[in-house]
């Protein structure tokens, strides 16, 4: 089959992707086979390529938001970044599976879907609703679910004033699932382009990556893996408010006024990957509110250049491979 394969983590001018001819996978016990009809470009796959997450192997197929069709029924499924967990951790146990000690990587510690075929586990792939096309199932698959547990994460209720900082490809498919809740939405973002799809998408208020809202906010998250804008969220909070970082890297946190940005019971809290039922309640939600993101497809010939673009902000909204 074709693939983009990384063997060794480089900056992204240096196209660190090849794209070439390796063994199809031969799916092991428990595990399915997917011909892989679309595949979502998260920027967890930027800090896999760019080496700010460390090698887990010495080559691998990245590619976690997949949209594939079963080998053996045909029937289309979806597979995220939770590639699979040890079920038998203490926080497995708890019902914590996003925070497993011994989990299984999708793109990173084993293969994902940059690529024609892909092997997954049978327990975590998901069902996809047939009102979700392949090009627009893809980047829910880990921006819209993981975008969706950081608003869980914040507590956000029907109603809520809610900031958004940052507004990529997970912003703005938590922004639809916000108007659905009836909640007013500000977004705090860098870019002419995404302050023009944050308005058209329904912001009350739009502004410079790093400007206060007018109001006090009851929730915020923030998507920048910037530390510097995790600070300017907390500082947009009233007084019990919560910010949820939605980032699996940080530069930084500055410092900072513990008496004028934290007391006050306001809260940070950190977004760790997602659970299962996180899936299945997202991708049902995202069905019944015909949640339909923005896309730019790229050929799986120009992996590195749907990098590129995600890495700049060249695009708004998601980028999407189609082997």
């Amino acid at each position: 089959m074709r693939a983009a394969v990384l063997t060794r983590p480089s900056a992204i001018s240096a196209r660190p992707l090849r794209v070439e001819d390796v063994p199809r996978p031969q799916p092991g016990p428990g595990e399915v086979l997917l011909r892989v009809r679309a595949c979502g470009v998260c920027r967890t796959d930027l800090h896999i390529v760019e080496g700010d997450l460390p090698p887990r192997r010495e080559s691998v197929i990245p590619g976690h938001q997949i949209v594939g069709e079963l080998v053996d029924t045909g029937a289309r499924v979806g597979v995220s970044w939770i590639g699979g967990t040890d079920g038998s951790c203490p926080y497995c146990v708890r019902g914590m599976e996003n925070l497993c000690d011994a989990p299984v990587f999708t793109g990173y510690t084993v293969n994902g879907g940059y690529a024609e075929y892909a092997a997954a586990r049978a327990d975590f792939v998901f069902p996809l609703p047939p009102e979700l096309d392949d090009l627009h199932a893809a980047p829910l698959l880990c921006a819209g679910i993981i975008g969706f547990r950081s608003l869980r994460v914040a507590g956000v209720e029907p109603g809520d004033r809610v900031g958004l900082f940052g507004f990529g490809a997970s912003a703005h498919l938590a922004i639809a699932v916000l108007r659905a809740w009836k909640c007013e939405v500000y977004v705090a973002t860098r870019g002419a382009g995404h302050q023009r799809l944050a308005a058209e998408l329904g912001a009350v208020w739009v502004g410079g990556e790093r400007d206060r809202p007018p109001v006090p906010l009851d929730r915020a998250v923030t998507f920048a893996p910037s530390g510097d804008v995790v600070i300017a969220a907390l500082g947009s909070l009233r007084k019990g408010g919560v910010v949820a970082i939605n980032a699996i890297h940080l530069d930084r946190i500055p410092e900072f006024d513990y008496d004028r940005l934290l007391w006050g019971e306001r809260q940070l809290r950190s977004v760790a990957n997602m659970t299962r039922a996180d899936a299945r309640d997202f991708l049902r939600t995202a069905a019944e509110i015909g949640l339909r993101p923005k896309v730019t497809q790229f050929d799986l010939d120009r992996a590195n250049d749907a990098l590129v673009a995600v890495k700049n902000d060249a695009i708004d909204g998601a980028a999407v491979i189609l082997p």
